[in-house]
């Protein structure tokens, strides 16, 4: 029975799967972005996120506990001075998976692993953060006279603009009144004379 079992062997043996593991991680840090399987990238990624959280503290024993991960001092090297200061802030969470599809081939569903510091698309489409805003009138002390104020000069514009447009109102209504006496004072059926 399996009980228990998380680990993935993804169809390899031990010293296959972390071999293929290494090199992942050492591609992944030198381009930022990689494609391959979803399989192998949710290994991958419980594989580097500790590598990467070891690289914040930069020491020789870290760097000797990622080397022995890696195997590579380029990977090392790069890791240590590009990638860990910019995930020094992120408590965790360093790599996203966006699944692409899948493979013509085999059908294999397929998706990019990148890290999350360096997708600069992703990092500029920040939404900007709301504040929640009372819907209640309520106005604060140093507000109340320059509110009431603005209030009350809003009311006086408005009477205003009701005054004068009653009064257009009206003048339009007297003079069609006019007009139409002028022009029938018979009654209708009468010839005028």
């Amino acid at each position: 029975m399996r009980h228990g079992k998380k680990i993935n062997h993804l169809g390899r043996k031990t010293a296959h799967r972390s071999a293929m593991l290494s090199n992942m991680a050492c591609s992944l840090i030198e381009h930022k972005r990689i494609n391959t399987t979803v399989a192998k990238a949710k290994a991958l990624r419980v594989y580097v996120e500790p590598i990467l959280t070891k690289s914040k503290t930069d020491s020789t024993h870290s760097r000797r506990v990622v080397f022995s991960y890696l195997q590579s001092k380029d990977a090392v090297t790069e890791l240590f001075r590009e990638i860990a200061p910019k995930i020094a802030d992120r408590p965790g969470g360093y790599t996203r998976i966006i699944r692409t599809g899948n493979r013509l081939g085999d059908n294999a569903e397929m998706c990019m692993i990148e890290l999350v510091d360096f997708n600069e698309l992703m990092l500029n489409d920040k939404p900007e953060k709301r504040t929640r805003r009372s819907r209640r009138g309520g106005v604060k002390k140093g507000e109340s006279t320059t509110a009431s104020q603005a209030t009350e000069e809003v009311a006086e514009a408005n009477s205003e603009t009701e005054i004068e447009a009653t009064t257009d109102v009206d003048a339009a209504e007297e003079t069609p009144k006019n007009e139409d006496s002028t022009d029938n004072d018979a009654p209708e059926g009468e010839d005028k004379k």
